[in-house]
């Protein structure tokens, strides 16, 4: 999935952001995710910084360590990630009402036939 530098730049950013949100330290979530317990706390820096980016795959297991959906970790739009790490949190029941009330401000017809 090739990156536009924009979304390289908010990787980091929301990596962070998510981290310090869930308490983790450097070393515990690279743990989490799989990164040896040796270059863990190195390797999350380092994505952090902005120094390396992480191939997908990657970025999935830290989101699921982290506890949020991928996409917020590449969502460039602030409001629309604060959405989405919300929407994440909530019951599936809650989510078809989220999406419910979100089709019915726009207007539009539903991009799935169902919704179940």
């Amino acid at each position: 999935m090739p990156r536009s530098s924009s979304t390289s730049a908010v990787f980091p950013k929301r990596l962070k952001q998510a981290r310090l949100r869930s308490g983790l330290t450097q070393e515990q979530l690279g743990i989490a995710a799989g990164i040896d317990e040796f270059s863990a706390s190195a390797r999350v820096n380092q994505y952090e910084s902005g120094k390396h980016t992480p191939k997908l795959q990657m970025g999935q297991r830290l989101a699921i360590a982290l506890q949020v959906p991928t996409s917020f970790l590449y969502e460039e739009d602030d409001l629309l990630a604060s959405i989405l790490a919300t929407a994440a949190r909530l019951s599936r029941e809650k989510r078809k009402a989220l999406l419910k009330s979100a089709e019915a401000l726009t207007q539009t017809i539903p991009l799935t036939s169902k919704t179940k």
